[in-house]
């Protein structure tokens, strides 16, 4: 069993439908460790507390972005008052975001996040392939 990925951030983003009118819609974007998981945003037109509004306020269904399978964060513009960037995924597909210009960084923490999980793998490859030379040597090394 493994542990849940750390949160590294939570907030609203939005994101460009794939659709012909190409509509921005409100997402509950949440950054982890092994990438991005994006939740709908419902409306909140359903009777009940305020808690319950809340905790119900985002789908339980996610649509993830693994970093396995990204490629690299584009294509940062500045547009009245908004930052739009774009997610390359390593299929090429892309997905544009925005997010209002105040607000912190999300462009950058997902790169830094990209990178930190892009660099972990090449650490982890270079141990495993440093642990199989080492460990064929062993064996030559017995026969002398």
């Amino acid at each position: 069993m493994s542990l849940p990925a750390k949160v590294i951030r939570d907030g609203l983003l939005e994101k460009r439908s794939s659709g012909l009118l190409q509509l921005w819609k409100k997402k509950r974007c949440v950054l982890t460790e092994d990438g991005l998981r994006l939740h709908k945003c419902r409306s909140a037109g359903s009777a009940g507390s305020a808690s319950d509004a809340q905790s119900s306020a985002f789908g339980s269904k996610a649509k993830e972005l693994r970093f396995e399978r990204m490629a690299t964060v584009d294509c940062v513009e500045y547009k009245r008052g908004l930052v739009y960037f774009t997610v390359v995924m390593a299929t090429g597909k892309e997905i544009d975001f925005r997010y209002p210009q105040e607000g912190t960084s999300w462009n950058a923490e997902i790169a830094l996040a990209l990178v930190r999980y892009k660099n972990l793998q090449a650490v982890q490859t270079g141990k495993n392939r440093h642990l199989s030379s080492s460990s064929s040597h062993i064996g030559d090394d017995e026969e002398l």
